[in-house]
Order: C-alpha cells, then structure tokens, then sequence
C-alpha cells in the first residue's frame, strides 16, 4: 500500500507532462514539404519528452500510439470539427478521457465545445449513472449517457415490428402515426437522410442520399479541401458568426438538459441513457458559436480504440456505414459522414493517449490492447479474479473452483490458475499432455470482461469500489461455511470431487502402508474379508516375505492412483 500510495503522487507530480502532440502553426504560404518536415520535428521532440519522464522518475506510461500518421488523423479531426465528443466506455471513464485533448481542442478555436459521451452506459445501474453524472458535474464537465449496441438493437426490434403491423390487413399507414414506435422505424426505413431536414431542402436532402456513402479520405482530398476547410491559423477571424440550420431545434427538454444551461447557469448533466433522437438533437443544439463551415455543424469523434467510435456512427445512421471489429485499432483512416446537410459526423482512428498506468494487464481488461496477441495471461486474469467474486465466476461458468487450504484466508480471491484450470475442464480445452489449456481458456475469459459479462464498473474517486458493484451485491450465490462440495450452488450435482487439503487428505489416506509386526500384516483402507485378508494364515505367519495378496501387480499406475485424482 505504501508503494502504491508513492507512485499515486509521483503521478500527481507529473501529469502535467502527459500531453498530446500538437501539430505546428502553418498557413497558405508554408509548403507542404516544410508543414511536414516541421511535423517530424516537432513529434520526435514529444516522444523524447517523454522517453526523459520515463528515466528520470522511474514512471511507467501506457504503450501509447508512436506513428505519425494517425497523430495527423486527429490533427484534422480536430481542425474540422465543431464539436469534439470524446467517446469512453462509461464502466471506467478516467481511464479513458484525455483532459490534454480538451485543452488542445480550445487551443485551435475558443468556438469547439467539449463533449464526454460515455457508451455502454446499458451496463451501468441509475445509481452508478448518478454518481458519475454528479462527478464530472462537479468538474465542469458536459457528459451524455449512451449505448451504441444497446441502441441499434432497440431500432432493429422497433423497424421489426414496424414491418410487421405494415402486412397486417386492413392496417392504414396514415393512422400508424400515433405510435412512437413505428414513427421511429419509418425513420430507420427512410434513411438517415430523412431524420430532420428543415422544409424546402428536399432537394438537397435527396443528392445527399445518393452521395450519402461516399466519405472523405484525408490523403486523397486534402489539397481539393485545403481551401473550403477552416485551420486554427486562418479565417477564424475573417468570419462572421454565422448561425446553424440546427440551432433552431431546442424543443426538445431532454436535448436542453444534456446540451448545457444558458450562459450564467450551472451545468446539470443528466443520467438518463438517451436515445438516437436524442443525441442528434444534443449534436445539433450544443454548439451556439460560429462553424468552421457555414451552415454546418460537424461533429468528430475521438478517443481510445474499442471504445464504440464506429459503432455510435452506425447506429445514429440507421445502417451500416462504417467498417466495426472487435479488435482495438480497426479504422485507419478518418471519415466524415452527412446525417443531414446540416449535421456532419467524422469518424478519427483511435489513439492510444499517454498515461500512467502500474501494469499492462489493466489495459488489456479495458480492452485498449489486443487480447489475442497477449504474451503472459497471468497477470490480467488476475486482475479478473480479484475484481469478480468467486460466486458470480461459479454461477456464470457454471464451475467449481477449488476452495482455499485449511492454512489460507477463507474468503480469499482464486488463483488464476484455479480459475483457468475450472474453466478449461468445463469447456474441455486440454493440451496434448491431458492439462487443461490455460491460455485459450484465459483468451474467452478475458474477453467476457470486455464486452459486460463479467461486469465491473469503476466508481468514481472517493467512493468505495465494493460498495459501487451492486450486481455483485445483489447476486444470491454466496459461498458459506461449511457447506458441502457444491458450495453455493445449488440444485446441481458437483463435477468433480473437491479436496478441501490435498496434503493431509493423501497423507491420512494411503492405501499401501504396512504394519512393521510379525505375524499377519494389516493394510491400512482394506476391509475385512477382502482379497488381502483371504491368503491363508499359515502362508503369513511362516513366510511374511511372500506377496501372496498382491494379485494386481501389473495393474497400470494411473488406475492405482485414480483415488489422488480431485
């Protein structure tokens, strides 16, 4: 605890090096050969920074993003953007969030505003939603409650039955209005193009859809661009503010909320996980200065890999536009998509932002580094087991794991080991040597982590983090003392025989130890009248040296020891 406690304030001390790399001041004279040679310089300037921090204090950062093209992917996400939303996973939203980028975003345009969307919010309670909304409440901070995946199946059951009550006879489309439901689905059938266009842009609404899956690749049209594009170094101070197709859409009491009080009031950041409505809403009425381009808002999202960047693109579409995975890391190049003519989206790779951080099994659990290519599993199932009890890891799996030895904690966390090996019998994942295969079954754990199975939310500093797990509260199976094989789960038969103490249990237990006396020998764990105790008396006594009752001398080893087997 003490060292813990040490290396907490050496993070403290230095947090303020943890800073992105800003791209160099450049405008309509600098050549491209000069911005790019002045880009070089200054990014190998910021990684030697930070090389220094790391030998100097001794700290470990995190294996943050070191390729110079996808530092300039967010450079021009920037640059375009109005909004910059910065997308986390809502069970650890610290780990994830970069105050440097909302520095840096008010750096290039006092105008951007700064917006936390934190996604699978579906795996956090209203209480733990609370908390967090109360916290960066308290920090200033504007945060959105979302579920991308959550979201898209909700749309996907809406458009379903939609369908369905649309073939059933005598139905009238014109009275089908009366339901949010099916109002919602004719939304996802129409396109993303008809979510709100404003009256007379029909025309325009109907070329947008046709060039709707065509996006822009910054290598490609970078130069086309170069002038209608807006830079933090030019012709922000030449425009007019110019107001927004969307500023006019404040009906809606859930998109005020989210979208943060007038000038002069205190922010309020709501709990509620809002829908696709919702969010398109707070998009297009929480930027009230002038746009980068006139008559647009563009809205770019950033943030760490396998955080739902793509996926939020794909559901507040409607459809599929966006190439997902679940491997981090999967977008490689920007992308900038139209919901409408007036409400831009642009889709930034994920960045691996400099941090501290004690261990890399912690980013392989938030899945920020790829479990497949993983060396040592060890550490983060580890991790795992101290963060899920043992009886929600029983009642999930449907396993056994061995209890504590008589001469350990009762209540402590299993092993890795004794969790793998469990698994690995259960789903008969076993090596050429008959042992369970640790490593395969450390890949399926791991990621039943990351996707919510497992589910462990970080609650936010200064609360206690057994107090925050209500799921594990909640959960009926708790293991009790005394209890027999089964533990606590009951109405199943055990799979395999438990030894609570393999020592002493083999010790106490050993078939073949003799008596040293003369006469008839005794075997410790035979029965009377059994094949040992059939030999004639007279063979023992006179000849105590014959193994008269040894008839299963070439019995294999593995059926002699099968009663050592747990």
């Amino acid at each position: 605890m003490e060292e813990t406690r040490k290396i907490q304030e050496l993070h403290e001390q230095n947090k303020h090096f943890l800073c992105i790399p800003r791209r160099p001041r450049w405008d309509k004279r600098t050549s491209p050969e000069m911005l790019n040679q002045a880009e070089r310089d200054s990014f190998l300037e910021w990684r030697r920074r930070l090389a220094r921090l790391e030998e100097e204090q001794k700290l470990i950062l995190t294996p943050f993003e070191r390729n110079l093209d996808f530092w300039r992917q967010l450079w021009r996400v920037l640059e375009r953007s109005d909004i910059v939303v910065q997308i986390v996973d809502a069970r650890n939203p610290l780990l994830f969030r970069c105050r440097d980028l909302e520095c840096y975003a008010k750096e290039i345009s006092p105008e951007k505003e700064n917006l936390l969307l934190l996604n699978k919010a579906d795996l956090l309670s209203e209480e733990q939603r609370c908390a967090w909304a109360r916290f960066f409440q308290d920090e200033g901070v504007r945060v959105v409650f979302w579920s991308a995946l959550e979201e898209a199946r909700r749309l996907a059951e809406d458009s379903s039955q939609g369908s369905e009550a649309a073939q059933e006879p005598g139905l009238d489309e014109d009275h089908s209005s009366e339901e949010e439901m099916q109002t919602s689905s004719r939304h996802v059938e129409r396109g993303p193009g008809a979510l709100s266009w404003p009256p007379g842009n029909k025309e325009r609404g109907s070329s947008e859809e046709e060039d709707s899956d065509v996006y822009e690749d910054c290598a490609e049209e970078e130069e086309e661009e170069e002038d209608a594009w807006l830079t933090c170094s030019e012709d922000e101070e030449s425009r007019a503010p110019v107001g927004s197709v969307g500023q006019s859409r404040t009906d809606s009491p859930q998109s005020q909320r989210a979208a943060g009080p007038p000038q002069g009031q205190p922010l309020r950041n709501s709990s509620r996980l809002v829908q696709r409505e919702e969010l398109l809403e707070i998009l297009r009425t929480v930027h009230s200065g002038r746009k980068v381009r006139e008559g647009e808002v563009t809205v770019g999202l950033v943030g760490y890999p396998n955080v739902g960047k793509s996926s939020t693109i794909n559901t507040i579409l409607g459809k599929k536009k966006v190439s997902v995975s679940a491997t981090p890391g999967h977008t490689k190049h920007f992308q900038t998509l139209y919901v409408d003519p007036a409400l831009c989206l642009c889709d930034c790779p994920g960045l691996v932002m400099p941090s501290f951080v004690s261990t890399k099994a912690e980013m392989i659990c938030s899945g920020i580094l790829p479990i497949d290519q993983m060396r040592d599993h060890v550490p983060p199932v580890s991790l795992v087991c101290q963060r899920i009890p043992r009886p929600v890891l029983e009642a999930t799996y449907g396993i056994n794991i061995i209890r504590p030895r008589e001469d350990e904690p009762p209540d402590r966390p299993p092993t890795s080991e004794e969790l793998l090996t469990a698994y690995g019998y259960m789903r008969g994942f076993m090596t050429d040597h008959g042992q369970p295969d640790q490593p395969r079954s450390a890949r399926y754990v791991l990621k039943d982590y990351v996707s919510g199975k497992l589910l462990y939310c970080h609650p936010p500093p200064g609360t206690d983090p057994q107090d925050f797990q209500l799921r594990h509260e909640r959960c009926p199976l708790q293991s009790k003392a005394g209890q027999g094989e089964a533990g606590g789960l009951p109405g199943r038969s055990p799979r395999a025989k438990q030894i609570e103490n393999v020592v002493d249990s083999a010790f106490f237990h050993q078939e073949n130890v003799r008596a040293l006396t003369r006469g008839s020998q005794c075997l410790m764990g035979n029965r009377a009248g059994g094949p040992s105790s059939a030999t004639g008396a007279e063979d023992a006594r006179g000849k105590p040296w014959k193994k008269h009752g040894n008839r299963n001398k070439k019995e294999k080893i593995r059926r002699i020891t099968k009663h050592l087997e747990a």
